[in-house]
Parts: structure tokens; sequence; C-alpha cells
């Protein structure tokens, strides 16, 4: 009896629920301009959501695609000036930037020749491609990034349906100098079984740079505090080296 209760014990060690990172570099609040925040109040109320979890700073990184979200560095960059502006009216003490997620199109390697570029702490360069099918120019255009100067930082690359081979095409990509943003959810399930068993290998493979939030309401950073707690989520942090905080601090 003594014996089982002490088993039960440790089997039920609580785990701490808040995260160990205090700046998220991908999400979606930056008010009415993608399928993120629709108006200043819903962007208030994330970032009130995101700092109550204990993160400082957020770098909002909303979509620029040709087909979809044609955003311009202008038009963030106003929208970030704006949402600055309410924060600060309501009291809130969370910092906020503003960088970009481009999708791998033409409108990128425009923007590429142009170097009209919003990057994350002045060099990471945050990209996705489409979930069904990967680009045929993909090692092209990141080979424009890194020549450009920046550092290619593939978001959520868990979710790719288009990866069959994750070990092989994992592998191949990081030969690329590529560096991988995986979604704090996809350890929970929120996109799916393939996304999360992607997510778990990728944490056992020690391949995870940095984490993203993704969130693009107030559901996705309630979902996070469930992350938080989960110890697939503390076995990332110990397998991986984040630089998160460690890199955009300044």
């Amino acid at each position: 009896m003594i014996g089982r209760l002490f088993s039960r014990k440790r089997r039920e060690e609580p785990v701490d629920p808040l995260p160990t990172l205090r700046i998220d570099l991908h999400s979606h609040i930056l008010p009415g301009i993608d399928d993120g925040a629709k108006n200043i109040e819903k962007s208030l109320e994330m970032l009130r959501a995101m700092q109550e979890l204990g993160y400082e700073k957020v770098i909002t990184t909303p979509h620029v695609m040709a087909d979809a979200y044609r955003n311009t560095t202008r038009t963030i960059l106003e929208k970030l000036a704006l949402l600055r502006q309410a924060a600060k009216q309501e009291g809130l003490e969370i910092e906020i930037e503003a960088a970009a997620e481009y999708y791998m199109d033409e409108e990128l390697s425009a923007r590429l020749e142009k170097d009209d570029i919003l990057t994350i702490g002045g060099e990471y360069l945050l990209f996705e491609t489409s979930y069904i099918s990967k680009p045929l120019n993909f090692e092209e255009v990141v080979y424009e990034m890194q020549a450009k100067g920046y550092k290619a930082l593939f978001a959520h690359p868990e979710r790719y349906r288009y990866i069959t081979d994750p070990q092989k095409e994992y592998s191949e990509i990081k030969k690329l100098g590529v560096l991988f943003q995986i979604d704090i959810n996809s350890l929970g399930g929120q996109y799916g079984k393939q996304a999360q068993e992607n997510a778990q290998l990728l944490s056992e493979w020690g391949l995870v740079d940095f984490l993203g939030s993704d969130a693009h309401g107030t559901r996705h950073i309630q979902f996070l505090k469930k992350v938080f707690a989960d110890p697939k989520y503390h076995k990332l942090l110990k397998n991986n080296t984040i630089l998160n905080d460690i890199v955009l601090k300044a």
C-alpha cells in the first residue's frame, strides 16, 4: 500500500505551468490585417492574455501573401504604431514589435530583390509555404534569402503535409542552413495528429531553434496554458537550444 502511494505521487508530480520563454516571435495580433485579430479590441484582448501568461515581448508577424494578404511594410508598421498606442492607453506593459510571415511566392522574391523585408531581431526572415506541396524553387529562394544576408526561419515545419519522410526531409532542409520555428500548440495536438507527431520527432532529434505561439486569437493563447504544463513541452526545452530569449532580448 505504501509503495503504491509513493508511486502515485511520483507520477502526479506537478509541472511548472508557466512558460520558460518570455519572448514570442510568431503571432497575428495586429488588428484587421490578416486572419488574426479582427479589430483593436481583439488585439488588446490577445495582448492581455499573453501578458498574463508571462510573456514580456511579442513580435507579431502578419501574413504577407500575393494572393491573399498583400500587406506592405508601411501598412504593417502603421498598424504596429496604432496597437502600441492603444496598449499604452490600456496600461499594458508587454513590449510589441512587428515583422512578417512571408509566404514563399513571387511576392517574396520581389521583396527580396528590393530588400523590402521586415525581419525578426534584425536578421531572421520568417517564411512559410503551401501546406500541401513543397515549392519547386524552395532551395533557390532559401539561397536568395541567405545571399541577401537574412537567416531563413521556417515557420511551423511540423505542419506541412508534404513531409512524408520526416527524418530525411527535415535533415535535407536543415542542411540548407534553415532554422526551424515550431508552433507550441502543435505539441498539444491543436493542429492534428501528424503535426503533433512531427513536432515530437523534431524535439527528440534536437532540430528546434525557436518556438512561437502562432496565436490568431485568444483561443490559441488559452491552449498554450495547457501545453506549458505538458511534459512534452518541457522535454522539448531540455532536448533543444531554444533561441527566443537568447537572441531577441535586445
